[in-house]
């Protein structure tokens, strides 16, 4: 058993949504870093041709701004992207969108905006690229991946009211599960990452008061980058052919501390 074989990524094209910074970002430099082809996808096209621009010392790292919370925008993204490739093997979908608002004062936009990033964007993009992971398939002999970006939200709560947030990903949960089962037999394997607390735009308090945080996770301290890639590099080499449907958990062990 070549365990180097096992993780590597060589040869590989994958796309991250919401690569420009963050998790999406983590997951992109770590895919680059095995050797895939990566494409990164954020609706703001300046910071994702900046990111693309940096990441391409490691790799080939390809921007196709795009806003993957429309059906319009999806196919935007995908016409783009069979501009340069004919075949997908690894799809993350990792975009995302958050919205805190008391109970009483929770808006409709504020549930819409997350629920259609969150939920809606990861089906239907997957479901849109089919015949391209089916073509990766074909091409390489190894299985698709797809890769959805949950969060420890979906399966525990944390302090704030952020309702669409934490059923948008507990309802990625259970739709990676549901995709996994369809998708399996054709040879396109879904999992997801639940990931805790890493500093990004989104988590502002991981970003910006790391000390702090780090006391309530019993590993003591937050994610860095190398854990978010490694978990993402692991779910879309042959190492993770066998994990379908799963929601690998990367907190440092807040959910179950919680």
């Amino acid at each position: 058993m070549d365990m180097n074989s096992l993780f590597s990524l060589s040869g590989r094209v994958a796309l991250v949504t919401g690569g420009s910074r963050g998790i999406g970002r983590m997951i992109a430099e770590g895919l680059l870093r095995q050797g895939a082809r990566v494409y990164i996808t954020a609706r703001k096209a300046e910071a994702c041709d900046a990111t693309a621009a940096e990441l391409s010392e490691i790799g080939h790292c390809v921007s196709l701004p795009a806003d993957v919370s429309t059906l319009a925008g999806i196919e935007a993204l995908l016409t783009a992207f069979k501009e340069h490739e004919s075949s997908l093997d690894i799809l993350v979908n990792n975009a995302g969108a958050a919205w805190g608002a008391s109970f009483d004062e929770f808006p409709e936009s504020g549930w819409d905006k997350v629920m259609d990033l969150n939920v809606k964007a990861p089906f239907f993009l997957t479901q849109a690229a089919k015949e391209l992971l089916l073509a990766g398939r074909e091409r390489s002999g190894e299985l698709a991946k797809v890769i959805n970006i949950a969060s420890i939200d979906g399966l525990s709560l944390n302090p704030m009211e952020t309702y669409s947030y934490h059923a948008s990903k507990a309802g990625v949960i259970h739709l990676t599960a549901r995709m996994a089962v369809r998708l399996a037999p054709e040879g396109i394997i879904v999992s997801a990452i639940a990931p805790g607390a890493f500093a990004s735009t989104m988590n502002k308090d991981a970003r910006d008061h790391a000390d702090e945080i780090a006391q309530s996770i019993p590993s003591g301290r937050i994610g860095r980058s190398e854990d978010m890639a490694g978990a993402a590099v692991y779910l879309a080499s042959r190492a993770g052919d066998y994990v379908v449907g799963s929601t690998l958990v990367v907190d440092g062990g807040v959910n179950i501390a919680r």
